[in-house]
């Protein structure tokens, strides 16, 4: 099993001049510890199920180009950008971008979004939650198609593009992992079955965990696609640095339903000195799990 890191939180000490040194010495030691993901969010403002929304809150894809800029190695990825955020042409080109400048290190994290306030606040539409998820599923094919051969036109219910041209393309072929986040059963986890090549849950208990699986190799059973073909990776999971003993146990028995990748959220404070003390604390013997 390997692991990311997800930056979630730009509150720091010390205050707007801090973010960039948390930013920049989190990402570099992730990258040189040997974490395979390092990921942002996609929030115009800071979720306020966890803290107040005008706390700060950067915006993810130029976030990501910075980070490819000072790492070598770990991959990039928003977790994840909500539908209606941005055209879905215009999403395939900005991943393209950061794959191109991070040479092939980039990801596409996308989701239905959730987040009203934000989208109100900033005079961008929220459409109901029927046609968001139908405007993720165009999306999604927008971008297949354009990180494909064919150029041409794409018509959909709620997009129409004119041409699907994207020059230059990907570096990785066919195109940057797509991984599909959330957990809703009917739609969500159907959807990862036929576009996705990873998704991402939440790991509150083995229990949950393993049924949201089940429901997921129903769906690839429907759609006749080989579950293998999927990642599974999760966000979040017991105290890896204070209860090491009791967060190897619980990544045994996630491995052990098929998670590969384990993605833990950056703490408020020091979130550099967490990924250190992560690697020396269960680093090597969390590789060792699932091989």
């Amino acid at each position: 099993m390997d692991v990311g890191i997800h930056f979630w939180n730009f509150t720091m000490d010390g205050g707007e001049k801090a973010i960039l040194p948390a930013l920049r010495d989190t990402a570099r030691a992730a990258d040189q510890a040997g974490f395979t993901l390092f990921t942002v969010m996609d929030h115009w403002f800071q979720m306020d199920r966890v803290q107040p929304a005008e706390n700060p809150m950067l915006e993810a894809y130029s976030t990501l180009g910075y980070v490819a800029g000072i790492t070598e190695r770990i991959q990039l990825g928003a977790l994840v950008t909500g539908v209606t955020y941005r055209y879905p042409g215009l999403l395939a080109k900005t991943v393209t971008t950061l794959d191109v400048l991070s040479n092939g290190r980039a990801w596409l994290g996308i989701g239905a979004a959730w987040y009203e306030r934000e989208h109100l606040s900033l005079g961008v539409p929220y459409p109901p939650l029927k046609e968001r998820f139908e405007r993720l599923e165009e999306t999604l094919q927008i971008c297949l198609q354009m990180w494909s051969d064919d150029n041409g036109p794409y018509e959909g219910e709620h997009y129409t593009l004119g041409a699907t041209l994207n020059s230059p393309q990907s570096v990785q072929r066919p195109h940057p992992p797509i991984l599909i986040g959330g957990a809703g059963e009917k739609k969500t986890l159907r959807l990862v079955a036929q576009y996705a090549d990873a998704c991402n849950l939440f790991g509150t208990s083995t229990d949950e965990l393993a049924h949201k699986i089940d429901v997921l190799r129903g769906h690839c059973d429907d759609v006749g696609r080989d579950m293998s073909e999927i990642r599974i990776t999760v966000l979040g999971g017991d105290d890896p640095v204070g209860e090491p003993d009791a967060f190897l146990r619980q990544m045994e028995e996630f491995s052990a339903l098929g998670v590969s990748h384990l993605q833990l959220r950056a703490p408020m404070e020091d979130p550099a000195g967490f990924v250190e003390r992560f690697d020396e604390t269960v680093g090597e013997r969390l590789a060792e799990i699932g091989r």
